[in-house]
């Protein structure tokens, strides 16, 4: 790989707004533990190891752009959920974050259970060998033939989120000679702290079915109405994330309320709610995400003060980390191409992938870290932004970032806490192809999700 020097960027932020930029760390060298999965290492020769393996040996191997997971990491994530929550709790390992049959089999071996909300990620679940009744469908738009495989399948529970939806499962159901578990999703009217297209819980928005105005209400009336539907639970989520636990309280408290009227209603006490999912996860050295532990204690300690409070046995409560599990155990390994410095502004550094592999950045103005990782570097930090290789201005993988003023093509750059959302939302922009899922544990590396190829490409198009 060529060396050469390019004249760099600006090397300090005076030219940016105040909350606009990440300083730059004293050693540019240096690991932020908090954003990386939990084997990675900067070796003795400078080069960044994964699970043991270095990335110039997988950049070899397997190509960029390439997302890497720690198998490991991973696993321990799980263990970290399940043993938080208890056996008095149940975990759902949220599938859009990440989904595929390798994950499957690993969310069963370490005992949680698989939120999925299409049906394509129903049949991945079933394929791998998850057994349906540790199965949760969601949506707000099942269709049918959705509806009718989540029945026959016998899923533990199909998450309720309109009237109309109401009657499709209960017919599917009673035509079968079925009765089928279900949950309610309800809206409960709580402004997450997050960005507004994540946000999940307020009112304004398409999930779900509102408190306000009695209408989670009518909703159970018309569920214990129906032969084919058991009405297990409520079901809430707020958003993704989320650092703050002041929403959840909010939420568990009005679901408890829901409960309590539905008793008094009824004289019926639901078994369970749903707390939902979107904890955050750290993708800068800014973030504060508590432990699994930590999240746990308040959930419980919640529910359990406010059942207490109105007279309710305390129900099972069920949670649905996704990105808090898979997020921080992957990175994206790129090649640096082109490197264009703007004088009196930052330095573009062009890599072999972009938005079709990491869309958030466009979408939600997600903020993301970046390493050299291929060599280590004396040079004095240059403010950067990263950049794809799309025909679209905004096709932004790290905004603002410090990397070394000596940065060439040829160099690796890894981008980590990309393990969810990224390749469950890549695409095939300009027919790009999509990158592999590579996983590595203890030394061994191996594919659990292949590149594409042209000829994938040209097999779809059928005209």
């Amino acid at each position: 790989m060529s060396r050469s020097a390019h004249p760099a960027g600006p090397r300090h932020a005076d030219v940016y707004p105040e909350g606009h930029y990440t300083a730059p760390a004293d050693d540019l060298n240096l690991l932020d533990e908090k954003v990386w999965s939990r084997t990675v290492r900067r070796q003795d020769n400078g080069v960044v190891a994964v699970g043991g393996i270095e990335v110039t040996r997988l950049a070899e191997e397997f190509g960029t752009p390439a997302y890497f997971l720690d198998e490991s990491d991973f696993r321990a994530r799980c263990r970290a959920w399940s043993d938080a929550f208890g056996p008095n709790a149940d975990v759902f390992y949220a599938g859009k974050a990440f989904l595929s049959r390798a994950v499957v089999r690993w969310l069963k071996e370490e005992g949680l259970n698989l939120d999925v909300c299409s049906g394509g990620e129903l049949i991945t679940a079933l394929e791998a060998g998850m057994p349906a009744d540790r199965i949760a469908f969601h949506g707000n738009n099942k269709s049918t033939e959705e509806i009718e495989r989540a029945v026959d399948a016998g899923v533990g529970r199909i998450v309720l989120d309109s009237y109309q939806e109401i009657v499709r499962v209960a017919h599917v159901a009673q035509s079968r000679g079925k009765r089928q578990r279900v949950q309610i999703r309800v809206t409960v009217g709580v402004e997450a702290h997050t960005h507004e297209f994540i946000a999940t819980a307020h009112e304004d928005q398409k999930f779900g079915i509102a408190l306000a105005g009695g209408q989670a209400a009518e909703a159970v009336r018309r569920v214990l109405k129906l032969d084919g539907l058991e009405l297990i639970g409520i079901h809430s989520h707020i958003g993704s994330q989320i650092f703050d636990m002041a929403g959840f309280e909010v939420s568990a408290r009005r679901v408890v309320q829901l409960l309590a009227e539905v008793r008094d209603e009824h004289g019926v006490e639901l078994p369970e709610i749903d707390l939902g999912g979107g904890l955050g996860i750290a993708y800068t050295s800014e973030d504060d995400p508590s432990e699994p532990h930590e999240i746990a204690k308040s959930l419980l300690e919640i529910v359990t003060r406010e059942c207490e409070t109105h007279g309710l046995t305390t129900p099972r409560i069920s949670v649905e980390p996704g990105r808090a599990i898979v997020g921080p155990t992957a990175f994206t390994l790129y090649e640096v191409g082109t490197i264009k410095p703007l004088e009196g502004l930052r330095t573009y550094v062009s890599v072999d992938g972009g938005m079709s592999d990491n869309i958030r950045t466009a979408l939600y103005d997600a903020e993301y870290s970046v390493a050299l990782v291929s060599r280590t570097s004396t040079a004095e930090p240059m403010l950067s932004r990263v950049v794809g290789k799309h025909c679209e201005s905004g096709d932004i993988v790290v905004r603002d970032a410090f990397l070394p003023a000596d940065l060439a093509p040829g160099d690796l750059i890894a981008v980590p806490a990309t393990g969810a959302y990224c390749r469950s939302m890549a695409s095939n922009y300009n027919h790009s192809l999509r990158p592999p899922v590579v996983v590595v544990r203890d030394g061994e590396a191996r594919v659990i999700v292949r590149r594409e190829t042209e000829e994938d490409l040209l097999r779809l198009d059928v005209g």
